[in-house]
């Protein structure tokens, strides 16, 4: 039954894809924008890359990039994004199902994650981490306000700090919750996250960045 589903879902992912539903070059996360500047440098893993909203300007910054999705007309649509922007050959795409992916341990300067709930990955997506590598997450939170943008069942939702205590092993750089109304698609309730994989009572912390 399981499969099954995951199959159903992979068709209505290509599907929204291919037929335009999906935004087919979306802008990178304005946080991971502001605050790419000040993130290691290295090698950097996109998951739930889609058509490539943050592996492709990660690559334009400089990243060496694997960034992984289990479909292919997102995947085909993010190379195409990657080539127009000459930037193709800094990024390894991986078609894989993100949920049974073996992430490699301490290797990867930063990793993001968009729009896709991996709390039940997420302690192997931290392993990934070299010492001092940087995570970016941003997510739907469950939200009693009204926020048509995102899934419409909670389960793929992240309830009011969920996403913080999972990250409570890492140095908490920055952490919100709030109502985002983007240039593109719906009003949304959102969860953003950036962490260090670093411990101790005195951490270095990057500038607020100005808006």
């Amino acid at each position: 039954m399981e499969r099954t589903t995951r199959r159903q879902e992979l068709k209505q992912w290509d599907e929204r894809f291919r037929s335009g539903s999906y935004p087919q070059d979306p802008d990178p996360s304005p946080l991971l924008r502001r605050y790419v500047g000040e993130l290691p440098d290295g090698r950097a893993l996109d998951i739930a890359t889609g058509t490539g909203r943050n592996a492709v300007f990660l690559a334009a910054s400089g990243y060496t990039v694997d960034a992984i999705d289990q479909s292919y007309e997102g995947l085909k649509i993010a190379r195409e994004n990657a080539s127009r922007r000459g930037v193709e050959s800094r990024i390894n795409w991986i078609r894989a199902d993100v949920s049974a992916h073996a992430f490699p341990t301490d290797r990867y300067a930063l990793i993001t994650v968009s729009f896709y709930r991996c709390l039940d990955r997420f302690a192997d997506v931290k392993e990934a981490l070299a010492p001092g590598g940087c995570v970016f997450v941003e997510h739907h939170l469950r939200s009693s306000d009204p926020t048509p943008g995102g899934a419409s069942d909670d389960r793929y939702r992240y309830a009011a700090n969920e996403l913080l205590h999972s990250c409570l092993d890492l140095t908490v750089l920055h952490y919100d919750e709030a109502i985002e109304r983007p240039s593109e698609g719906k009003g949304r309730a959102t969860a953003r996250l950036l962490a260090r994989k670093s411990t101790g009572t005195r951490q270095p912390y990057p500038l607020r960045p100005q808006h």
